[in-house]
């Protein structure tokens, strides 16, 4: 288990911008992409595309995959 986030370079509206995920949030949000037959790239535009500005991409993603974990839920 990772103890500090891990950056990662991602395309963004045609430019690179790095994201800092602690390693399992990089491992679940590649899986949710899987899921969806998306690349990262395209599902971190839809996640970026939905968040408000009060918030910032790296925690838009955490919830993103917390929420999409819970719906798995029992």
């Amino acid at each position: 288990m990772s103890r500090r986030p891990v950056k990662h370079s991602v395309t963004l509206k045609g430019h690179r911008t790095s994201v800092s995920l602690e390693d399992e949030f990089w491992d679940a949000f590649r899986e949710i992409a899987k899921e969806k037959s998306m690349p990262i790239n395209a599902l971190v535009a839809e996640i970026d595309a939905e968040r408000g500005m009060e918030i910032g991409l790296a925690s838009a993603i955490r919830l993103y995959v917390l929420r999409r974990l819970k719906d798995r839920l029992p």
